[in-house]
């Protein structure tokens, strides 16, 4: 069976990943540096020395890059790399700061932009991170980067992967999707892959 990680996964499981990791042929793995989430293996994305080099065929990252610094996401990624096998891939989704940013430029920092399970989510959220959850003392929740398409593509070829494809959302979703290969992929075989995952 397949094997993927589901990294800073919080209290969500296979169903709330892609319509492909959802599937039972894939073995899913959650890494959480909180301990509350019950994770079946409690670390970071800077150091993931709890998993094997090579074991992991695919990794689903949901809204973790943006909570470390970004001087810090060139070590992430290559860690990535590590536990991936030669053919595997990430998943990845962020917030798309260019699009958020827009929400930005017309004074609305403040004002609601969609609702969400946490509750409703402002400009401000989504930059510095769910203000609720930092209220209540849950720190893991502060964004400390971002990234824009051109930008987080950027980050993924400088550590080192091979091909990507990406794909933004407007609101409600104001969220950016990427999945990069570790080995040199064809242009085909990335679509297709990308229609397994992407929203």
């Amino acid at each position: 069976m397949k094997k993927f990680l589901h990294v800073g996964p919080g209290s969500k499981y296979r169903g709330q990943t892609t319509k492909e990791f959802a599937q039972g042929s894939w073995e899913e793995i959650r890494l959480d540096i909180d301990p509350n989430a019950v994770p079946d293996i409690c670390g970071s994305i800077l150091n993931m020395e709890a998993v094997g080099e090579a074991s992991i065929d695919a990794i689903y990252s949901s809204h973790n890059l943006e909570h470390i610094y970004f001087h810090e996401v060139d070590r992430a990624l290559r860690e990535f790399q590590r536990v991936l096998t030669p053919d595997g891939y990430v998943v990845l989704t962020c917030p798309d700061l260019r699009l958020v940013a827009s929400a930005i430029a017309e004074d609305r920092l403040l004002d609601p932009l969609y609702d969400s399970p946490a509750g409703l989510i402002t400009p401000m959220d989504i930059v510095y991170g769910h203000g609720a959850s930092l209220k209540s003392g849950n720190y893991f929740m502060a964004h400390k980067c971002g990234f824009t398409e051109k930008t987080l593509t950027k980050c993924f070829l400088e550590s080192g992967f091979s091909n990507t494809i990406t794909t933004s959302r407007p609101g409600p979703y104001f969220d950016l999707w990427i999945l990069a290969t570790r080995s040199h992929t064809e242009e085909q075989s990335l679509r297709s892959l990308a229609k397994l995952h992407f929203p």
